[in-house]
């Protein structure tokens, strides 16, 4: 597995991925690529022999108490393999790097596997938010985790949980 920063190259990359994981509801070019540049987030890219299969970001401005896990998606045929966990445990490192106590995120209601792995690292649902999720009409779960709570990555974890997480 490699994770590295993603740099405005990879850009098409991603947005492949992206309309595949979130047909409806996919960000746009320039957004992403907004994202990429911006100095208050960090985008990690997962290759596996030298292709993009999977991406995700953390916004986290430098001493800010709180960080916004803003996207993560692997292609589904990656997905359930821990790839995602690696992705978001390296978020999250990227988060208290920054000094980020808290990280909140988003996480569609149609999607178990997703929201059982942010359960898995410790992520508390704290509020729902109706309709999020346009044009699918779809509830958002906002989650929570305040980051002295975090597992360590020797800590057993639920092997459902593991081979389940599509995120």
């Amino acid at each position: 597995m490699t994770l590295r920063a993603a740099t405005p190259d990879d850009l098409d990359a991603i947005m492949a991925i992206e309309h595949r994981s979130f047909p409806t509801d996919a960000w746009s070019p320039e957004l992403m690529a907004a994202e990429l540049a911006s100095p208050h987030g960090r985008y990690l890219v997962d290759e596996l022999e030298g292709t993009i299969i999977g991406y995700g970001g953390v916004r986290a401005l430098q001493g800010g108490a709180d960080a916004d896990i803003q996207t993560i998606a692997l292609d589904a045929a990656h997905r359930g393999s821990g790839r995602g966990r690696a992705l978001l445990r390296a978020l999250l490192d990227a988060a208290e790097e920054r000094g980020a106590r808290e990280v909140f995120l988003e996480v569609r209601a149609d999607n178990p596997s997703a929201e059982g792995l942010y359960r898995s690292e410790g992520f508390e649902e704290i509020g729902r938010r109706p309709r999020y999720y346009q044009p699918d009409d779809v509830d958002a779960i906002v989650m929570r985790l305040v980051l002295t709570h975090r597992r360590g990555d020797g800590d057993a974890t639920s092997a459902d949980a593991e081979k389940e997480a599509t995120a």
